[in-house]
C-alpha cells in the first residue's frame, strides 16, 4: 500500500524542500519557517549561532508507492581503466543541484567509520563523522513522497 501521495503534474513538496535546501546551502539566505526541515535550514544559515561552520542539510528520501527509505548506490573512482572502484550505498544524501522538471543531483553521505556497501535500514547506518563521498546520483524528486531532514552538519569544514 502506498503512502497516500498522488501522482501530480509538475512540482511536489519533496521537490520544493530539496530545492530550498540547495538554495540555502549555495546562497546562505534567510528563511523563517519552523518545521524540522526549516529548522535544519535555519541552523545551516546560522540564525541562532552565526559562524557555526555548518554547510549541509543531510536528507533521507522515501520512495513513492512503498514509502520505504531510498538507498542510493555508486562507485568510488578506480585507478584502472578496465574497472570501477568499490561500490558504496547510503540512505543519507546532500542535495547538490536542481535540474529541470523536478530532478536533482544528490551526493551520497556516509560515515568515515562505515565499511559496509549496503544497509538494511537507515538506523543501521552510522551518523558520526559524516563525510561527502563525491558519489553523485541524479533522481526524479517526483518519485518520492517524503523527505526527512537530519540536523545540519559540517562536511567540508572539518
Amino acid at each position: 500500500m502506498g503512502c497516500g501521495c498522488e501522482k501530480r503534474e509538475g512540482r511536489n513538496c519533496v521537490c520544493e524542500i530539496i530545492e530550498e535546501i540547495i538554495e540555502a546551502q549555495n546562497d546562505i539566505t534567510e528563511n523563517c519557517c519552523t518545521t524540522s526541515c526549516e529548522q535544519s535550514i535555519n541552523d545551516l544559515l546560522g540564525e541562532e549561532d552565526p559562524g557555526n561552520g555548518l554547510d549541509t542539510v543531510p536528507v533521507i528520501l522515501y520512495c513513492e508507492g512503498n514509502c520505504k527509505p531510498f538507498q542510493g548506490f555508486g562507485a568510488l573512482p578506480h585507478q584502472h581503466a578496465d574497472s570501477v572502484g568499490k561500490m558504496k550505498g547510503s540512505f543519507i544524501f546532500r542535495p547538490k543541484k536542481m535540474l529541470d522538471d523536478c530532478c536533482a543531483v544528490i551526493e551520497l553521505v556516509r560515515s568515515s567509520d562505515d565499511h559496509e556497501c549496503k544497509f538494511d535500514d537507515p538506523c543501521d547506518q552510522k551518523t558520526k563523522n559524516l563525510e561527502a563521498t563525491g558519489i553523485c546520483i541524479t533522481v526524479d524528486l517526483k518519485c518520492f513522497c517524503h523527505v526527512t531532514c537530519l540536523p545540519a552538519v559540517s562536511l567540508f569544514n572539518n
